[in-house]
């Protein structure tokens, strides 16, 4: 699936005045693409991702979802930082959930949860419940969720920005894997300009105010991409780059190399 964003905009009514998140954001994204968005924080990346969800009404604008043949469920999918998991619920019925409401036999959707669970690091831990794992294990529960469920698009709302640097380059790395073997459309939001060109086909820069699409990076780094690929020099550059379009200062004698 392809989605189109038309000259998307979002008000809100506040005491002091109408507030403007959004206007004027216009953009589109490619069948099976990786897209990352970058912006700071308070950017109205969240709100995007909402409305693109359809969880929330635009002022102005539209979304326009483009199915393709190859899409068997054309849902669209959102994973957010927290509350991702229902608490009543274990490790295994959180992740297959989604394959229940699709209808799929109670045995089958448990076989295909444990086994995505097991290569994100849950075997043997998966009637544990949501109250007894960290962050980081929520969030891997909430990704195998969502790829279980086999969404045509995926929408990522900065689901490991309050990892730490260790964890948070693990789950990177898995995420990776899991969509290069489903190649499915997803849009990423992150105020981390790494994990957008690690991740991404295209960084799209969000800022302003109202907030609206600042430029467009093309990463041209093949895949696999590996966390060493951050220490080169082109890498380097590119985030560079993509720091300046934010506004954000470059370090004095910062090079490259």
């Amino acid at each position: 699936m392809k989605l189109r964003i038309v000259n998307l905009g979002v008000t809100f009514s506040a005491p002091g005045g109408p507030v403007h998140a959004l206007r004027g954001v216009s953009f589109g994204t490619r069948d099976r693409e990786f897209l990352c968005i970058a912006g700071p924080s308070g950017c109205g990346k969240t709100t995007l991702l909402r409305v693109v969800a359809g969880l929330q009404k635009p002022s102005e604008g539209q979304v326009e979802r483009l199915p393709s043949a190859a899409d068997r469920n054309p849902q669209v999918l959102l994973v957010s930082q927290e509350r991702n998991l229902f608490p009543w619920m274990t490790v295994l019925d959180n992740a297959a959930f989604g394959l229940e409401m699709q209808g799929v036999p109670r045995r089958e959707r448990r076989d295909r949860a444990r086994s995505l669970l097991a290569r994100l690091g849950f075997e043997g831990r998966e009637e544990a419940w949501p109250h007894e794992l960290s962050l980081g294990m929520k969030q891997r529960v909430a990704v195998a969720r969502c790829f279980l469920s086999d969404p045509a698009v995926m929408l990522m709302d900065e689901p490991f920005a309050a990892l730490d640097c260790l964890r948070r380059m693990e789950l990177q790395q898995e995420l990776l894997r899991l969509w290069d073997e489903s190649h499915k459309t997803v849009l990423f939001v992150t105020h981390d300009i790494e994990e957008a060109i690690l991740l991404g086909d295209r960084v799209l820069v969000l800022g302003g105010s109202p907030s609206h699409m600042l430029t467009e990076f093309r990463v041209p780094f093949d895949r696999p991409r590996s966390p060493a690929l951050t220490f080169t020099a082109e890498f380097l550059d590119l985030k560079k780059s993509i720091a300046a379009a934010l506004g954000m200062p470059i370090l004095r004698g910062m090079t490259a190399g």
